[in-house]
């Protein structure tokens, strides 16, 4: 379930991504409305800016509700806190190891 969500963030970026370089800057209305810009606009001089501001908020939305599920899901796994990977040690004393008896003088 995880991977599944994983893919489908990675391609709502990707996607988000290529939705706002698609989009035309905010100056573009001034020369669309003059007839400069008509030929740029895909959509044309006014239905692009509605249809594009839709599809830019629900990849958004997607975008969101992927990155706050992922991020729910990866604290609530088991043995996903800070500390599962360390080991916690206990104070045991070390054991002196025996004193050698020096060999006995012939």
């Amino acid at each position: 379930m995880t991977t599944l969500i994983a893919v489908v963030h990675i391609f709502t970026s990707l996607f988000i991504i290529g939705v706002v370089l698609l989009q035309s800057g905010k100056g573009a209305e001034m020369g669309a409305s003059f007839g400069t810009g008509g030929s740029q606009s895909v959509f044309g001089a006014s239905g692009g800016g509605n249809f594009m501001t839709r599809i830019t908020t629900a990849a958004a939305v997607i975008f969101m509700l992927t990155s706050l599920t992922l991020a729910y899901i990866s604290g609530h796994a088991p043995g996903s806190t800070i500390m599962s990977n360390k080991a916690v040690q206990k104070a045991v004393p070390a054991v002196p190891a025996a004193p050698q008896q020096p060999a006995p003088v012939k």
